[in-house]
């Protein structure tokens, strides 16, 4: 989980391992990551939580934004509600997050704004309220969530 911020755990030639169990454990217990221990191999856990640990890996680095693509497909709905949350969360602590998605409920219950693209082009951008359904071949649909 610590490869994307090995430089916020080392000094160029030791791991400070106590710092890096600590934040660790404090991604883990945020984002209910269900995992037997910090050693487990991703492969080992459900997808779900899968996700979950590649966005904690993001999360090591403290970002202001994050780009997540399809942050739920195949994932169960008690952990899309978790990934919901955690999003939410993120706004609330200033983080903007940009969200590529083709689950329309998604995108509605989630975006400030989206932005749907056509043939390279931006073809529409909508706004919370404007936002109901978006149909068409060959778009790419962008929700944009966006903290003041």
């Amino acid at each position: 989980m610590v490869l994307a911020s090995l430089d916020k755990f080392s000094d160029k030639v030791f791991m400070d391992e106590k710092k890096e169990r600590e934040e660790v454990d404090k991604i883990l217990e945020e984002l209910r990551i269900k995992a037997p221990s910090m050693e487990t191999q991703l492969v080992q856990l459900s997808g779900g939580n899968q996700q979950k640990v590649i966005l904690g890996k993001w999360l090591l680095n403290s970002p202001k934004i994050l780009l997540i693509d399809e942050p739920t497909k195949g994932i169960d709905v008690g952990t899309k509600a978790d990934f919901y949350n955690i999003m939410g969360r993120l706004t609330e602590q200033g983080v903007s997050i940009i969200m590529v998605s083709s689950d329309m409920p998604e995108l509605i219950s989630m975006s400030d704004r989206v932005i749907v693209f056509s043939n390279g082009r931006i073809s529409q951008e909508l706004k919370k309220g404007e936002i109901r359904s978006i149909s068409g071949r060959g778009f790419l649909t962008i929700g944009h969530i966006i903290i003041g």
